[in-house]
């Protein structure tokens, strides 16, 4: 398995902290530094398990909706959205915690035809109003089902949204497309025709859950 490029620079740093702390323990004696030194080791060993990227090769077919998040469906709701669908749409969301992978895939193939960042708050990212007013990314994609949009949004601890997208890009679904740092949720936006295929509770993951089909 392994680890998103994102990742390298907070794993070399962590693993920094905790082998000159061990040294530092070393050479001092002191219980407190062993204690630190033990808690930055750990630490360093979940900065990697955050950032573990593994390969996924699950269902795949044009009526299908595929996972682009790895968590728990939180929400499953039938709403309008404005920006790039320009009507009614059912949004499934995956809330992502600490634990989750973080790499995001592409939910649908298709044509990229929309983007757009919006900077926002940093809310948890669990609850309704978060989906308008945290910091978030949508990517808005003409797929055989008809247009997609599937958003990142970050929560209370994540700061960082990656998109790796640009406009006219060709969507694989399955394939990466971006990551969030530490803890966050992606909502999909799907067609009406499409009927869930996943409920509020249920443990999805990137590239291998149908969320839905039409």
């Amino acid at each position: 398995m392994g680890v998103a490029k994102e990742g390298i620079p907070f794993i070399i740093a962590s693993d920094a902290l905790a082998v000159g702390a061990f040294v530092a323990a070393s050479r001092y004696g002191s219980p407190w530094i062993w204690v630190l030194a033990v808690v930055l080791a750990i630490v360093a060993v979940w900065v990697v398990y955050f950032f573990r990227d593994p390969e996924r090769d699950g269902a795949r077919g044009e009526r299908l909706v595929i996972s682009p998040a790895d968590g728990k469906i939180v929400m499953i709701a039938e709403v309008h959205e404005p920006a790039f669908i320009r009507g009614p749409a059912i949004r499934i969301s995956v809330f992502m915690n600490i634990f989750s992978v973080h790499v995001n895939r592409y939910p649908v193939s298709g044509d990229v035809k929309y983007l757009h960042y919006n900077p926002g708050k940093f809310l948890n990212a669990a609850v309704e109003k978060a989906s308008l007013e945290n910091e978030q990314s949508s990517v808005g994609i003409e797929s055989p089902i008809g247009r997609v949009v599937v958003r990142q949004i970050a929560g209370l601890v994540a700061r960082r949204i990656l998109t790796y997208s640009r406009e006219g890009d060709r969507a694989a679904q399955g394939v990466r497309f971006g990551i969030i740092r530490f803890g966050s949720r992606v909502d999909v936006f799907v067609p009406t025709s499409c009927a869930p295929k996943v409920k509020v509770g249920d443990q999805v993951f990137a590239g291998l859950t149908v969320l839905a089909e039409q």
